[in-house]
């Protein structure tokens, strides 16, 4: 691997008689990973039916080691939200965060999700997440990802940090700060990430990481925790970062991390810093399998860390008329065996199913206000795939369970037409070995494919 030389330089600066082995472990093949969805399948049960050799990541309990020559992403157990897949060190910040039911947390810099859905596990469909993250192209993976898992309580915002705090004050549990950094951990994942490497100076990335916690303490409450992470070995983004955050916002102590399996801890020696940043932790890619990482979480404060025990709303309806609701109603009738219940809003077209407890969002640019229900077409309801994939089987009246790796199952993911033995009209849901998937519409014998075009199987 050609590296960028002043990179080289710094490395053997920071690292030593350590610095060959980290230089030989960038030219060794990368570690790849997924994450079971717990929200959908516990581990224990998906490990049973795993098409793929997985070995365990020692510091995360759901993540798992697969072999380069499988290809997870093509799998139809993907399409159905049973895994996300992850690089392994990345899996650290999302499981320290250590998201409790009923807990209110924000992903700051959160596409393409990976680490928000892994809150979502933690929080098991009680309290709220807010994933943001300021690039509007990067958002749409975003929104994609936290659908397919199943997910129901997240609102997705493009905004600044700025922007936020005006309107979250001191209203998180919990902040994950995955910052935007110079990615010098990515070197061996991603090409690009060298090319690239000159066009963010590490002086720069730390200026705009310190501005980036400055509004994160703003939205955290007091006795709050906020992890802070970063793909890059730079110092100066990472112990010298946290460094000069904490002094100077003193009411912040810096808490032990547990490192098992490589994990390193954060030096002091990088900046003669106080002795509490080596709670912080460092994954180098020479001493475990994994691309690298900088981990640190803070607590503001001494109070005691407790969640918010969001609860489930009665019915309420927001911006609906009387036709909206009963569209939405018979819809529910005719297809679902349960009432949904909670904060119903209307935004355009689109109904969502709204967090209890939001604050006004009316400054703030939202893109998903929450669990996407559907849409309304002259007062129709059509569901959304976001509705039926966050459903259990058992919720939906009509359904076709097409066996994993079928000719069929196939033909759907591709958003083909499918051909039914027995006449009937209206929505079908369609499942993956009873796992929910997606909508059709039949029309006599004909199937019609409801599959979102930006979510079907191209090879």
């Amino acid at each position: 691997m050609k590296l960028p030389q002043d990179f080289k330089e710094k490395m053997k600066n920071i690292l030593g008689d350590e610095y060959d082995d980290f230089i030989k472990s960038l030219d060794q093949d990368r570690f790849y990973g997924l994450r079971v969805n717990t929200l959908k399948i516990s581990v224990e049960d998906f490990l049973k039916i795993s098409p793929f050799e997985l070995t365990p990541i020692k510091w995360t309990e759901d993540g798992f080691y697969y072999n380069k020559n499988e290809s997870p992403g093509k799998d139809p157990y993907y399409y159905v939200g049973l895994y996300y897949i992850q690089e392994p060190s990345a899996m650290l910040p999302g499981n320290i965060i250590d998201a409790r039911e009923g807990e209110r947390i924000l992903d700051l810099c959160a596409a393409p999700g990976g680490k928000s859905v892994q809150i979502l596990a933690g929080l098991k469909g009680k309290g709220l997440l807010v994933s943001n993250d300021i690039s509007p192209k990067r958002v749409k993976a975003l929104i994609k990802n936290v659908e397919l898992v199943g997910a129901k309580n997240v609102v997705v915002t493009n905004d600044t940090p700025e922007n936020l705090a005006q309107c979250f004050y001191e209203y998180f549990d919990k902040i994950l700060v995955d910052a935007p950094c110079s990615g010098e951990g990515m070197f061996r994942k991603d090409s690009d990430a060298i090319r690239s490497y000159n066009k963010f100076k590490n002086e720069e990335c730390s200026k705009m990481q310190i501005n980036i916690l400055k509004e994160a303490h703003k939205m955290l409450r007091k006795g709050g925790r906020l992890v802070y992470s970063t793909c890059t070995f730079d110092p100066l983004e990472n112990e010298i970062t946290i460094d000069k955050f904490t002094n100077e916002y003193k009411e912040y102590r810096i808490l032990k991390i547990d490192r098992v399996d490589g994990i390193d801890k954060a030096k002091k020696e990088f900046y003669h810093g106080d002795q509490e940043i080596e709670n912080a932790v460092r994954l180098w890619p020479h001493k475990l399998k994994g691309e690298g990482h900088f981990v640190a979480m803070l607590q503001k404060g001494e109070d005691e860390l407790g969640g918010n025990n969001c609860k489930e709303d009665d019915i309420k309806y927001i911006n609906l008329d009387k036709k909206h609701i009963e569209a939405f109603r018979d819809f529910q009738k005719e297809n679902l065996n349960i009432e949904l219940k909670g904060i119903f809003k209307r935004e355009g077209n689109s109904l969502y199913m709204v967090p209890k407890g939001l604050p006004s969002m009316d400054n703030i640019k939202v893109v998903k206000y929450g669990w996407y229900l559907g849409d309304f077409r002259n007062y129709k309801f059509e569901p959304s795939n976001s509705l039926i994939i966050s459903l259990n089987s058992d919720d939906i009246k009509n359904t076709i369970s097409l066996p994993y790796n079928s000719c069929e199952l196939i033909r759907y993911l591709k958003g083909e037409t499918l051909i039914r033995r027995e006449k009937d009209n209206g929505y079908v849901g369609m499942l993956l070995d009873g796992f929910t998937l997606g909508w059709a519409k039949q029309q006599d014998y004909i199937l019609k494919n409801l599959y979102p075009k930006g979510w079907r199987k191209i090879n």
